[in-house]
């Protein structure tokens, strides 16, 4: 039970995390601190993506829903979870492309809103 419960807490912090790594940059537009978190989150997101590769948190939740008598699963965490919300399908190579392009095009363009408020403030201050 102990163990079932900790594969759902991993679901959890797992897709909180994809939502910090894919939208956070946002965050750091209205409080730039943030950006020390989120770069290395958005970063991890992106080479997961472009890598092609599985996730360490998906082998952690699988191993918790083993040792409580659940069966475990092929493929990632996105495959299992997020893409029967949003394909019928399965993750092919060019949808986890897509996810890697989504993440960064999303932050580059949170960033570069930053970037302009930043230097709009020092403009700002200088005249």
């Amino acid at each position: 039970m102990i163990s079932g419960i900790a594969a759902d807490i991993i679901i959890l912090a797992h897709l909180g995390f994809i939502v910090f790594a894919s939208l956070g940059g946002f965050l750091v537009v209205r409080w730039p601190k943030f950006a020390f978190l989120h770069l290395p989150c958005a970063l991890w997101g992106v080479l997961i993506a472009f890598g092609g590769w599985i996730c360490p948190l998906t082998h952690l939740e699988m191993h918790f829903r083993q040792l409580s008598g659940q069966v475990g699963y092929d493929g990632g965490f996105i495959d299992h979870y997020v893409m029967p919300l949003i394909y019928p399908a399965g993750l092919t190579r060019g949808m986890q492309i897509a996810f890697g392009v989504s993440i960064l095009s999303v932050n580059l363009y949170a960033y570069g809103r930053l970037l302009r408020n930043l230097t709009q403030r020092k403009k700002d201050r200088t005249a």
